[in-house]
């Protein structure tokens, strides 16, 4: 079997029941965890002899001219273009590409390629650069470790910042935006984003900070902002709304959940003129004060709605807020079905302020809650002591549970207003993609600067991963693949790249990419 475009190739052998024994190249081959299984991803080259046992190109090869097919002087290699065809079109659909090139005209290829990798494989950016050989991507450099360790040093906060002046750009004028937070745990020692706080997956870890705004109608991340992992989440969203500021954002809508809400962050987006529709504690005084009164009026007939095909009571109420008088609306919903997972909910967030009060560290804006749910006693001899207060809780626990609030300054109707605040779980989803599809459970880079470059990169990626997910949802391929099945699809697709004056050729197009590249509306090159 000896022959000239074997070499250096590692090959494998598949014998049919004909008797013929195929010889395919092995291009890479990888662990897949959502399959639990490995894949090997290889292209058949040609066949054996029966008789003789000599290898025999295939006819795609020999079709380029005989004589070059077999010729032992001649070099090819097989080069993945499947991954390519998606990407490169998707990147220019949604102005991805433009908008890098326009910020970074001298490493945007490189940063697009990288998000190319961490897309596809879920890898860690050290191991970059044998998928990068192996795949046509944008840049045409080798981008070995060294060379992604300077890259990430290059890159600065005047291009991350222009990218997202741009980018915001490419959406909807009327676009509704979900904000909110989530951690990411590090074992950096040397870098000052790095602290201990509320990990929100539960891990005694150090983390980050990373503060999210996506797009509710283009389903799109749209900007981000790396913060010490210390800083609670009420204490997020000014920073937020300076950025906004800075970039001349003017005017947004944000969608906010109610972990979000303090009387400081309702100040400052009143302040900064944004609207808004945010969550509200339901034990709140004002929101308690509305219930006890308007009860019946909620919790009845003149309250009674249909909202997507479920029983919806609720009823709305004109409010001004702060120095400004900025007008709101306050919307208060009822739910009998939800009232045993509101206990339960109600119990757990009375657990948690009894901690804080114990333990810390204080909360500010739980004030309130501190002071109408326990009794603190603080004595010189015994320390602190916490006592629950009873009849508070029991009144609250048995009043208020299965009602919920919104506050809006966009939507004078109840239901308008819950239609968008439901669909703000897209930024939950984000957070779920970031972690488990893009490589960022744990945060390997020390160094903040690198740091910060890394996260844009991921950023980038994630912006990919969120336009391939839409195209599959609108076209139905979520029944058939995951984004990992998908991508992994594609990978069979090859060009095999000849030295010389010979044309490259690619595979052949299974069914399954025919239909990936329809609903993507790829065109197939001949």
């Amino acid at each position: 079997m000896e022959h000239a475009m074997l070499k250096g190739k590692k090959i494998n052998l598949h014998r049919k029941k004909d008797g013929t024994t195929y010889v395919y190249e092995v291009l890479e081959r990888r662990w897949v965890p959502e399959l639990r299984s490995s894949r090997t991803k290889q292209v058949c080259i040609g066949k054996l002899d029966k008789e003789t046992g000599a290898f025999i190109p295939s006819k795609r090869l020999v079709e380029q001219g005989a004589d070059a097919a077999l010729d032992d002087t001649m070099t090819a290699r097989s080069i993945v273009t499947g991954t390519r065809l998606l990407l490169d079109k998707l990147g220019q659909e949604i102005g991805l590409s433009a908008t890098l090139k326009k910020v970074a005209p001298d490493c945007w290829k490189d940063i697009l390629s990288l998000a190319w990798y961490l897309l596809s494989t879920n890898g860690a950016l050290s191991n970059a650069e044998l998928w990068l050989s192996n795949h046509e991507v944008p840049t045409d450099k080798r981008l070995s470790s060294q060379r992604i360790s300077e890259l990430l040093q290059s890159m600065n906060e005047d291009m991350r910042q222009s990218f997202f002046k741009a980018w915001k750009t490419r959406f909807p004028s009327k676009e509704h935006l979900c904000y909110d937070i989530t951690s990411i745990s590090s074992y950096a020692t040397h870098n000052e984003y790095v602290r201990y706080g509320h990990n929100r997956d539960g891990e005694r870890l150090p983390q980050i900070n990373l503060a999210i705004v996506y797009g509710q109608t283009s389903m799109l991340p749209m900007i981000y902002r790396e913060l010490p992992g210390s800083i609670t989440d009420v204490s997020t969203l000014k920073n937020t709304l300076d950025q906004f500021d800075k970039l001349d954002y003017g005017t947004q809508h944000l969608v906010m959940d109610r972990g979000l809400y303090s009387k400081k962050n309702i100040d400052a987006l009143c302040e900064a003129r944004q609207h808004f529709t945010i969550g509200v504690p339901s034990h709140l005084r004002l929101v308690r004060d509305l219930i006890d009164k308007h009860r019946d009026d909620i919790d009845g007939f003149k309250g009674y709605r249909v909202f997507e095909g479920e029983a919806v009571y609720s009823q709305s109420f004109l409010q001004s807020w702060g120095e400004q008088r900025r007008r709101c609306y306050l919307h208060i919903y009822f739910n009998g079905q939800q009232q045993q997972e509101d206990r339960l909910r109600f119990d757990q967030y009375v657990t948690d302020l009894y901690l804080e009060l114990t333990k810390g560290p204080i909360v500010e804006e739980h004030a309130e809650a501190y002071e109408r749910f326990f009794i603190v006693k603080d004595t010189p001899r015994r320390g602190r002591k916490v006592l629950l207060n009873e009849e508070a809780l029991n009144k609250a626990r048995s009043k208020y549970v299965g009602f919920s609030a919104l506050l809006s300054t966009k939507f004078k109707d109840s239901l308008d207003a819950l239609a968008v605040y439901r669909e703000k779980d897209i930024v939950e989803k984000c957070f779920d993609d970031l972690k488990n599809e893009l490589d960022m459970r744990r945060l390997r880079i020390h160094g903040s600067k690198s740091m910060k470059n890394r996260l844009f990169i991921q950023f980038i990626a994630m912006i990919l991963l969120a336009a391939i997910r839409k195209r599959m949802r609108e076209t139905e391929l979520t029944t058939k693949y995951s984004v990992t099945q998908l991508l992994w699809e594609l990978e069979s697709l090859t060009t095999i790249q000849y030295s010389g004056r010979y044309k490259n050729k690619l595979s052949e197009v299974t069914k399954a990419q025919r239909e990936i590249f329809e609903a993507f509306q790829v065109d197939i090159p001949d």
